[in-house]
């Protein structure tokens, strides 16, 4: 890493930060057993790839499964908010997880087609940009740009398990506002929406909860970003209103009915796609847009997912 880049990265996420993320990537990668909340990490694993794509092939399933991955769902999920003021009632994000974009450019370039003429007021990214865990990450910044060019901002984002903090420099030229154990405040007629974000919580374990939290001010509705939603007792014990999240892709590959052979998740299985609600914070778990390991999607279709904010 040059030191050009290391200065940037200090600068943007502080000292420590920086150098703890970067610390942990080095020490890690790509390990397939150990750390992070789960033991086995099947996307560290790079010979199961190929064994996984031909056992699909065998059976028949493996070209069905990726014309699967072109096939972008829009679904939309109304949020009811008792405290969300009347200046955002009606306020709607654009969800996108797990792009993992540079798996493949063509699908890449149909989520682009597909988001292009949605109606939305900030978009929200939850993590997973790229397809490995380690490596170059030019094909991701290019896959990314693809994606960047049809977004209309605000656009706020997260690292997920699969992606380098030294991606940030570069998502953030590209006009992403990374939120790593930050906040930001938006505001609309003297009132104010609080949208957070942590860092990876599932492999590199960097999240700071606390800290994102305590950057808030005691009025307005917060919304949290994660990657994974793993974190879910504690960002709901700290009183966010609301937390987006990904990571699980649904299970990606799955029996008839959407039912998930595995989650890649330590928590429970109501928790692995769509709305759900714990305690008194509600949350919503994106499938994901992308595909991981294997380019193919069996009774899973890639999602897009516009949220609307209502008062009540």
């Amino acid at each position: 890493m040059s030191d050009e880049l290391m200065r940037k990265l200090e600068t943007r996420l502080g000292r420590l930060h920086a150098r703890q993320r970067l610390g942990i990537e080095r020490a890690s990668e790509p390990r397939v057993f150990g750390g992070g909340l789960n033991f086995f990490h099947p996307e560290n694993w790079y010979s199961s790839h190929a064994l996984i794509r031909y056992v699909l092939k065998l059976s028949g399933l493996y070209w069905r499964g990726h014309r699967n991955t072109f096939d972008f769902r829009v679904k939309e999920n109304a949020i009811g908010l008792t405290r969300l003021p009347a200046a955002f009632d009606g306020f709607t994000l654009l969800h996108l997880s797990d792009l993992h974009v540079d798996m493949n450019f063509d699908v890449t370039r149909e989520l682009a087609d597909r988001i292009k003429d949605l109606r939305y007021d900030a978009c929200v990214l939850t993590g997973d940009y790229r397809a490995r865990t380690s490596g170059p990450i030019d094909k991701t910044i290019e896959g990314m740009e693809i994606v960047i060019r049809r977004l209309r901002g605000p656009i706020y984002g997260v690292l997920g398990n699969h992606d380098s903090v030294t991606m940030v420099p570069d998502l953030e030229a590209l006009g992403i506002k990374m939120l790593l154990n930050e906040s930001v405040a938006i505001e609309s007629k003297g009132s104010t929406l609080h949208i957070a974000g942590i860092d990876d919580a599932h492999y590199f374990r960097v999240d700071n909860i606390e800290k994102t939290a305590q950057s808030l001010a005691s009025e307005g509705v917060s919304l949290l970003l994660s990657h994974t939603p793993e974190i879910y007792r504690q960002a709901a014990y700290a009183d966010f209103d609301v937390m987006f999240c990904g990571h699980t892709h649904g299970g990606q590959i799955c029996l008839p009915g959407g039912i998930p052979i595995t989650l890649d998740s330590k928590c429970p299985r109501y928790l692995g796609a769509g709305p759900w609600r714990y305690h008194n914070m509600i949350g919503y778990t994106s499938v994901g847009a992308g595909a991981s390991i294997v380019n193919v999607r069996l009774n899973c279709p890639p999602e897009i997912t516009l949220h609307t904010l209502r008062s009540g």
